[in-house]
């Protein structure tokens, strides 16, 4: 072989190379492209319906937790068996008592980000309940029972939890409630995703369970992304897109390396 076929050869076989290294690396996902969604206190996963059909028809592949509701522990464990089922990055989305729940199951190598829609997010060492000092929500009540498990006041559910649906879908929320064990607001939490995660949070102005004001407290503590949505508590259910949006932004922006999830850390202090 002459020397001129040698070096046509050797520069053919070169450009395939760069051109297939080249397209393998355009082949890799540009952002998270899984989602792991959880409830939270007095609903199911259905209530997430919305949600999934935005996300999926964009693409993404959406896993819903059932939640017992039962103990923390529980719930958390429910989470991590749906994280372990994800195949890559993994966007953590919480509604209400779930963002409790996503506080400490977040911390799995595969949640790049964190979603919290009209969620609490207590640090580590504190429990749920103590995020409600210094506020109030009288139109939310819960009746707890004699086995320990509550559920939202029938009289004052529609005001209190679902302001922004029709009679018909609040009395279906009222009669279909999960009831949740309330000693879960008095237990500490072990991990705090949210130090070491990207977090963005979703506010519906219009809440009744929730202070607003402890929801921008909060989101504020956590250097969330806030975006407020008008909307009652049942956002999750009433606005899916505005929800959807902002995980759509979430797994695209979730890029944050150690350094700067630290700085945001030391910033939340």
């Amino acid at each position: 072989m002459n020397t001129g076929i040698r070096k046509f050869i050797f520069a053919a076989v070169a450009s395939a190379s760069i051109v297939g290294a080249s397209g393998g690396a355009q082949a890799q996902p540009t952002h998270a492209k899984n989602v792991v969604l959880v409830h939270g206190a007095f609903a199911d996963g259905s209530g997430w319906r919305g949600v999934y059909n935005e996300l999926t028809g964009r693409g993404y592949r959406v896993t819903i937790v059932q939640n017992p509701l039962t103990s923390l522990a529980d719930d958390v464990a429910a989470t991590q068996r749906a994280i372990a089922r994800q195949d890559g990055p993994t966007i953590l989305v919480g509604h209400s008592w779930g963002g409790t729940v996503i506080t400490e199951a977040g911390v799995d190598p595969k949640v790049v980000g964190l979603v919290y829609v009209s969620a609490l997010s207590p640090d580590a060492g504190e429990t749920t309940a103590e995020q409600y000092t210094g506020f109030s929500a009288p139109e939310f009540v819960i009746d707890t029972h004699a086995d320990g498990f509550g559920l939202v006041n029938r009289e004052k559910f529609k005001i209190g939890f679902a302001g922004d649906t029709s009679d018909a879908d609040a009395a279906f929320m009222r009669d279909s409630q999960v009831p949740i064990n309330m000693s879960v607001f008095a237990t500490k939490l072990k991990h705090a995703a949210w130090r070491t995660k990207p977090s963005w949070a979703v506010i519906a102005t219009d809440d009744k369970a929730f202070d607003v004001r402890m929801l921008h407290k909060m989101a504020k503590r956590i250097g969330a992304t806030v975006t407020e949505v008008k909307a009652s508590h049942a956002v999750f259910m009433t606005q899916p897109k505005a929800v959807s949006d902002v995980i759509d932004r979430a797994a695209r922006e979730a890029k944050l390396t150690g350094s700067n999830a630290a700085n945001r850390t030391a910033s939340s202090r």
